[in-house]
């Protein structure tokens, strides 16, 4: 426990700090979420638009520090794997 003052608002910046990042972790998982539903259902208007929307929201946290841009990038990769393997198969079924 903290015995000084510094320590006592240290721990104050510390805690505002995990819930603004919890917030936004959260918020990353829950789009990946919606993403991967959209692929699953294979339609790809509603693919492309929750894949920008996941670019977004990845990109942002990244940027506010939330999560490393390293995670950022690679979630991003990842993703837009997955939507090009179903946008090219929905392309050559048709």
């Amino acid at each position: 426990m903290a015995n000084h003052k510094s320590a006592f608002k240290r721990a104050r910046q510390n805690r505002k700090r995990q819930l603004r990042n919890k917030s936004q972790k959260t918020r990353v998982k829950n789009v990946i979420k919606a993403l991967e539903a959209a692929i699953k259902e294979k339609s790809p208007a509603e693919i492309q638009e929750h894949m920008h929307l996941a670019q977004k929201v990845i990109a942002k946290a990244a940027a506010k520090g939330a999560i490393h841009r390293r995670r950022a990038s690679r979630n991003i990769s990842r993703l837009s794997v997955k939507v090009h393997r179903v946008l090219l198969t929905a392309q050559a079924s048709d």
